[in-house]
């Protein structure tokens, strides 16, 4: 049994009883292993199903197929993410570009932690990219970013902070996932972190005297 790409991705419906929440549970560490041992080829709601230890009809009463389990995965990193970012750029106790070094620090970090499943998702992608809930769910993190610019780069145009921010967010995101792809020890990945820290804030101050 296999699953046909869908545009629904939300979930059937919420679990209310901690019974439910542990079955939901249940299914998305299942979904997280079959990425990491077998790939997006062979990730169905039949092979979840079995990872979990219950029946496909129990995967479908919160999840209509595969690509809204693939949404859930995806999206409940996104939030990781972005709660990531609002703790670490909102701590006002440290200065902005102290924040950022320490953002591109955590971020690496995470990235080579969860290669494995990362790359599924992103080979999943197709099946949710385009969705009103991707893009809802991926706005958050551009609002952080947005409001973080405009307290590092104060005196320079929006059209500035907005290249700014789009800049720093795909090469992190994009350089990270590469570097991700080959393990990496913690030595290389503090090498890599601090370097690309150093350019992201190298970058901004050059901004910020323009």
């Amino acid at each position: 049994m296999t699953d046909q790409p869908s545009t629904r991705i939300a979930s059937r419906k919420q679990p209310k009883q901690a019974r439910s929440n542990d079955l939901v549970d249940s299914i998305l560490q299942a979904a997280i292993q079959v990425l990491a041992k077998e790939g997006m080829r062979r990730f169905t709601t039949t092979r979840v199903a079995e990872r979990a230890g219950v029946s496909v009809g129990s995967v479908y009463q919160y999840f209509p197929n595969k690509a809204a389990i693939l949404f859930r995965l995806q999206s409940d990193e996104w939030r990781e993410t972005f709660e990531m970012l609002r703790g670490i750029l909102e701590d006002t106790r440290n200065p902005p570009l102290e924040r950022l070094r320490l953002l591109v620090h955590v971020f690496i970090q995470s990235e080579c932690d969860e290669a494995e499943v990362r790359v599924a998702l992103d080979d999943a992608a197709p099946f949710y990219r385009n969705a009103p809930e991707a893009q809802e769910v991926r706005a958050g993190g551009k609002q952080i970013i947005e409001a973080f610019m405009r307290e590092v780069l104060p005196e320079a145009t929006e059209a500035t902070r907005a290249v700014a921010g789009d800049l720093i967010k795909v090469t992190l995101s994009s350089v990270g996932k590469q570097f991700s792809e080959s393990p990496r020890t913690p030595a290389q990945i503090e090498a890599y972190a601090e370097a690309m820290a150093d350019m992201f804030c190298s970058y901004l101050r050059s901004l910020g005297h323009a």
